[in-house]
């Protein structure tokens, strides 16, 4: 069953590559004013969601049409000023047989890759090779790195007055109100296990770009994996409504070379801060390397 329930989703992944391919433009990894479509997909699942999406619209956009088509000719031809004496028909067996048959066509078109995508979201492709636990926490994350020596840290929304102590000034990067002073890293293209739980209220760790999005509740651990594809700087939010500082408890994932990646989770097992601040300046000043060659 799951290998037959894997290939629409395999395809669905490949339209979805091959439509973005062409695309082009830069990576959307973090929220842009007046945004009204998804972040672009930097994860396989995320693929699969938005082919998904505009999948859906050939179905949604003609159907709304339909019945507002339907809707205003219903009230142009049948006012009572155009047709005083009402019809007496009880009922027509064509029509009964298209309204019933057609939305059941309908609903099988959209079930069969809607369960395909939602087997690929619970299906990793390979053996998660990190695992990472994720503890909400009004209002922040505590992140357990399950290596070989584990290791912890809390990640918090980064206030203003200490960006410049954070080396974190540049808001086109390190956004207002997503930025945190200690950021998730991770390798690319490597699959990851996210386990998900909380330690007071309901929480939800969500992250559009990866496509990801699992409650985080006390007592209970959720399960959930990404595999970013590309490197870079991506944020999410907690989603569910858990007090106060809801609106203030961001999540920051940094996706970077496997080379990179080893080097911090080296140093981090001993010391969080200093391993993000080298990683931060080896990757500024490769940065500022590129745009001189520029």
């Amino acid at each position: 069953m799951n290998s037959l329930a894997g290939r629409p989703s395999r395809l669905c992944t490949a339209i979805a590559l091959a439509l973005l391919a062409g695309t082009g433009g830069a990576l959307a990894d973090q929220p842009t004013p007046w945004q009204a479509r998804f972040q672009e997909a930097a994860t396989g699942i995320m693929h699969e969601i938005t082919w998904f999406e505009h999948y859906t619209l050939w179905f949604i956009i003609p159907i709304t049409l339909l019945v507002l088509a339907l809707l205003g000719w219903c009230m142009f031809r049948y006012s009572e000023k155009r047709n005083p004496i009402p019809s007496r028909t009880s009922h027509n067996t064509t029509i009964e047989v298209i309204w019933t048959v057609g939305p059941v066509l309908i609903l099988l078109a959209l079930a069969v890759p809607s369960f395909a995508l939602l087997t690929s979201q619970y299906t990793p492709p390979e053996e998660p090779a990190l695992t990472i636990k994720a503890t909400a926490n009004q209002w922040n994350w505590d992140y357990e790195y399950q290596v070989g020596e584990t290791f912890s840290f809390n990640s918090a929304l980064l206030p203003d007055n200490a960006r410049a102590d954070a080396g974190k000034e540049d808001r086109g990067r390190y956004p207002r109100l997503l930025a945190v002073d200690n950021e998730v890293v991770v390798p690319v293209n490597t699959t990851v296990r996210l386990l998900v739980t909380a330690s007071d209220v309901i929480h939800a760790f969500a992250l559009p770009a990866f496509g990801l999005k699992t409650d985080a509740v006390p007592g209970r651990i959720n399960e959930t994996w990404f595999k970013a594809q590309k490197e870079g700087m991506y944020y999410g939010q907690c989603s569910e409504l858990c007090g106060q500082d809801h609106a203030y408890m961001p999540i920051a994932i940094h996706v970077v070379p496997q080379a990179d990646y080893e080097q911090w989770v080296a140093r981090a097992a001993t010391d969080v801060p200093g391993a993000n601040r080298a990683l931060q300046a080896k990757i500024d000043s490769e940065t500022n390397v590129a745009d001189a060659g520029n």
